[in-house]
């Protein structure tokens, strides 16, 4: 007994030590430091850009304060910007397209995990992750050469004599707009949406479904009753994931919104986004405070994603305790 006593104090840091010696020989602390180290630089590359844009946009946010956000005029000329149409549209475009592509995505994904052969789903999965590594300005050629005629000789009219009661489908029928540049957005984002989806409700263990067949559960119920709310979270973040490709989305949405500083209640009204507004001016902005200006608008984009983004992460935090306390009920 008095052995025993007088060895265990002494025992823990001595295996301490050889723990950690151990550990550094086998490489194990060394990988963990240099992991952490890639860790942490995306972090404080987050922090350089936030200063970035934060002291690039100095004369700007002195001039105009708050009053940035709410002003509609944008006039280089006589150096009064505002940047509420351009908000306005990139949330606007934002919307129309995952409207647009978290129901045809969704789908899709369910089918081809769920109820496709597999042969036919490999298949089409290739394709789709082709479709998500197409470059932005494809996507917009196309959207000029193709969904402009088409929104201006069919779907706008079309829309404008079925639904021009509503503010939302009134106005001439341009083909460019708010409506044409989500559409091509739609297009872009839904691969991100279909891809993730499919990888996520493949993930789904196989005793989920078991279960509910063995209960009596047709092949639509037990995909849509429990594979389906297993993987809530991660469809959700495939549709956050999306949205955040939709809002900094540049040449695509440059080809095709318009290029027009206004408000509109309109969605066949020609508009502007944040990172076109960007992409046109920056080269050919003289004025200092135009060029800053352009850079708060950076700015604002990177704070638009961000709040939108962790919204979409308490969204995902929120709905997954529900889920799991039902799970308990």
């Amino acid at each position: 007994m008095a052995t025993t006593t007088t060895i265990v104090p002494s025992a823990g840091p001595v295996a301490g030590s050889r723990s950690f010696l151990s550990r550094l020989r086998e490489g194990d602390e060394i990988a963990r430091m240099f992991t952490f180290l890639f860790a942490a630089s995306v972090v404080l590359i987050t922090v350089l850009l936030v200063f970035e844009l934060w002291q690039g946009s100095v004369l700007s946010r002195h001039k105009f304060g708050f009053n940035f956000f709410r002003t509609s005029v944008w006039d280089p000329i006589f150096e009064q910007f505002g940047a509420l149409p351009f908000i306005y549209g990139t949330l606007v475009t934002a919307a129309i397209a995952l409207l647009i592509a978290v129901p045809l995505g969704i789908g899709a994904a369910i089918f081809l995990a769920e109820l496709a052969p597999a042969r036919v789903s490999d298949t089409l999965e290739f394709f789709i992750d082709l479709l998500a590594a197409v470059p932005s300005v494809i996507y917009g050629v196309l959207g000029i050469f193709i969904v402009v005629p088409l929104m201006r000789q069919y779907v706008q009219p079309a829309l404008k004599l079925s639904l021009g009661f509503l503010p939302l489908f009134q106005g001439p029928a341009y083909g460019v707009g708010f409506l044409t540049a989500g559409v091509v957005l739609a297009i872009m984002v839904i691969p991100y949406i279909i891809s993730v989806s499919r990888e996520v409700l493949l993930s789904v263990p196989r005793d989920q479904r078991e279960a509910a067949l063995s209960l009596g559960a047709t092949r639509w119920e037990s995909t849509w009753k429990v594979v389906v709310p297993f993987a809530r979270a991660g469809i959700f973040g495939s549709i956050f994931l999306a949205l955040a490709r939709a809002l900094g989305e540049t040449m695509a949405v440059t080809m095709v919104v318009g290029n027009t500083p206004m408000i509109s209640s309109s969605l066949l009204s020609p508009g502007y986004s944040i990172a076109a507004v960007i992409a046109n001016e920056f080269t050919e902005a003289t004025g200092q405070l135009h060029t800053q200006s352009l850079i708060e608008l950076g700015l604002v984009l990177f704070i638009l994603t961000f709040i939108l983004n962790g919204f979409a992460r308490l969204l995902i935090v929120a709905t997954s305790k529900r889920g799991s306390g039902m799970g308990h009920v």
